[in-house]
């Protein structure tokens, strides 16, 4: 029997960045409509999909020429609700799917997000992940008291004291504490409820916490980190890892490289999945799904590029001169404590320390804003050709995340309909929920 993949939606961006306008997204509709969220939930459930996943932030791009003018001007990475409440009403109308929440380590302080993900696995009767992410947004850091970002390594510290201090809040009312005694009157065994007492480099925290244990007991935990730092931290406590999507070569080498970590933990490698990133285009045909992505390069102007770049990575790109080496900008970028996985470093790696203009530079980083770069095309059957072959490749632990479709939900509408029938004939794919809680479906 062939081992089955696991699929997720990433829905984090599908109304920026110049996707909200393309011909079949959010078609008499407005971000941030609930309603639309409510059929995107109907519609993946339809599909068998495991899971939705919201990224987040929580500041309007301002790093490109220290403004916030041109991020807000073209809707670059924004605007962004908390999920949560949508969440809410996405499970109202489902009975199996799971969604991913974000939350930031780097600014959150562990006790709420503890207690916030213990009330929407109740809500969702157990189909709730909490994507554990840092953050080398200024923008965001500047929202919560930090004048600069905090040091790469440090932030990772802080998430592994944060992700500690949330399983111990959440471990710390046993699961039958609660007995609801009418006769008595007695509501909980306080033998059963155990105060953390932590006190840790980054959080002091007394517990417990004052809810009822939710059905999965936590969430499933989720964390992506590409560095060597964020491979470690993923095997301290990732349930399910959430990665770029790097060629084949490196993917295999992101697998090695976290089973390595894992095994060194003293963990089972075989119980933590991948969920590669995939950007998806179905086409009846080659040249259809072609022309999808070729439309894709007509979504953002210049200035939009270099605001979208200049939030994510943590660098003003403005100040980039006519000529330079991507090699340099890198160093800098690392130095400001910034992203050291970028497209930058990736460049550097491939031109050394040759030079290119900055048109050149904003050409490159177009497809990377638009997703172009990363953007699979072809029939139902070449895409389950490739999904099918970097699954095996990769060990067949985990799946893939489709991210942003281009148009929704009208390119979602199409993997559910062409793509997921063409994997469930190769026996790829679940044809039903197998379990309750996403840990079930997710086979944990």
């Amino acid at each position: 029997m062939k081992t089955k993949m696991h699929l997720a939606f990433d829905l984090s961006f599908t109304h920026t960045d110049g996707r909200w306008r393309t011909a079949g997204s959010w078609a008499h509709r407005t971000y941030p409509d609930v309603s639309m969220y409510e059929d995107l939930a109907r519609i993946a459930e339809r599909g068998c999909i495991d899971m939705l996943f919201f990224g987040d932030g929580t500041g309007i791009p301002a790093t490109w020429q220290n403004s916030e003018e041109v991020g807000a001007r073209w809707g670059i990475q924004w605007p962004r609700q908390d999920m949560s409440p949508y969440i809410t009403a996405m499970s109202r109308v489902t009975k199996h799917l799971g969604f991913g929440l974000t939350y930031a380590s780097t600014f959150m302080p562990p006790f709420y997000v503890a207690r916030l993900l213990n009330s929407l696995d109740l809500i969702t009767d157990g189909r709730m992940a909490f994507n554990v992410i840092t953050s080398t947004r200024r923008s965001d850091a500047a929202n919560y008291g930090f004048d600069d970002l905090m040091d790469h390594n440090a932030r990772y510290d802080r998430m592994e004291e944060f992700v500690d201090v949330c399983k111990a809040l959440w471990a710390s009312v046993e699961p039958d504490a609660f007995v609801w005694d009418r006769a008595t009157g007695i509501v909980c065994d306080p033998a059963k409820v155990h105060p953390i007492n932590h006190v840790g480099q980054f959080f002091k925290v007394r517990g417990p916490l004052n809810t009822v244990p939710s059905p999965q007991g936590r969430p499933v935990l989720i964390q992506a980190g590409g560095s060597p730092r964020g491979i470690a931290a993923s095997a301290h406590f990732a349930d399910l890892v959430f990665a770029a999507a790097p060629p084949r070569a490196a993917k295999i080498k992101h697998r090695q490289a976290l089973d390595k970590a894992l095994a060194a933990k003293g963990r089972d490698p075989a119980t933590v999945g991948i969920l590669f990133s995939t950007n998806i285009i179905v086409g009846a045909t080659e040249q259809e799904a072609n022309a999808k992505k070729e439309a894709l390069l007509d979504m953002l102007p210049p200035e939009a590029v270099g605001a979208y770049l200049s939030h994510n990575i943590g660098y003003d790109f403005s100040a980039l001169p006519d000529r330079f080496s991507p090699a340099q900008v890198s160093r800098e970028i690392a130095a400001l404590q910034a992203s050291p996985m970028s497209f930058v470093a990736k460049l550097a790696a491939e031109l050394g320390d040759c030079e290119m203009t900055r048109e050149e530079f904003f050409q490159h980083g177009l497809r990377v804003a638009t997703g172009y770069d990363r953007a699979v095309t072809g029939t139902p059957a070449q895409l389950a050709d490739f999904m099918e072959e970097e699954f095996e490749a990769t060990g067949c632990r985990g799946g893939f995340m489709i991210s942003h479709p281009y148009t929704t939900p009208r390119d979602m509408m199409d993997i559910i309909d062409f793509l997921i029938p063409e994997l469930q004939r190769r026996g790829r794919f679940r044809t039903r929920y197998e379990g309750r809680t996403l840990r079930e479906n997710l086979g944990q």
